[in-house]
């Protein structure tokens, strides 16, 4: 599980406290620093999956998004978090983002087309705090990807499986889809992707 440190900080104070070339990585979640699990190979690799396809995407359809190596988005909770993979719209970021040419954060909802969270053992960050941080940001869709079916029967369903979950905002509320085995993902945002969610899970065209 997630693993709290410290007690009630800033934003800034916890971009500051931040300690460089840290191979460890910590999320700041309603004023706390947050120590998060290191991601295993397997997380990493279906990470890596989703973001270039996405990229491909993005190139194909010509879109005026692009996908950081790092990112960091600031909440108005005074909650800051490294999505596992992050889209992000050029014009919003010049036009709306002070902060990211020194710092990479993101502070606006509207600069992030899409963000994917992938589950792991603090899955309820991603399908609480995380959840209704991103639909109060405006977020226009965020992905949970639960390749290991680690999430809470009531979002997941009984029996619990691999599941992947797209909230699409609709008038200021997150609705969801879901999507398991063969079925074949729904993006408002890359419309034309051609994905079942089982080969997300197992990172393979």
């Amino acid at each position: 599980m997630a693993q709290a440190l410290l007690k009630q900080v800033t934003f800034d104070e916890f971009i500051a406290w931040y300690p460089e070339n840290s191979e460890q990585h910590y999320e700041l979640h309603d004023g706390v620093i947050v120590e998060v699990p290191k991601p295993t190979g397997k997380h990493s690799e279906i990470a890596g999956f989703i973001a270039g396809e996405f990229f491909l995407e993005i190139r194909r359809s010509q879109l005026p998004y692009f996908i950081p190596k790092e990112c960091v988005v600031k909440s108005a909770q005074e909650s800051s978090y490294e999505p596992d993979v992050i889209v992000l719209d050029k014009q919003g970021v010049e036009n709306n983002e002070p902060r990211w040419g020194k710092e990479s954060i993101i502070t606006v909802g509207s600069s992030i087309p899409l963000v994917v969270e992938l589950v792991s053992t603090n899955w309820s960050d991603d399908y609480a705090l995380k959840l209704e941080d991103y639909e109060a940001m405006g977020i226009s869709e965020y992905w949970i990807v639960d390749y290991l079916g680690l999430g809470g029967r009531r979002y997941i369903g009984n029996p619990k499986q691999p599941t992947l979950s797209i909230y699409q905002l609709l008038k200021g509320e997150y609705q969801l889809k879901q999507f398991r085995k063969n079925d074949r993902i729904q993006s408002s945002i890359f419309p034309q992707l051609s994905l079942t969610a089982q080969q997300v899970f197992s990172a393979r065209q």
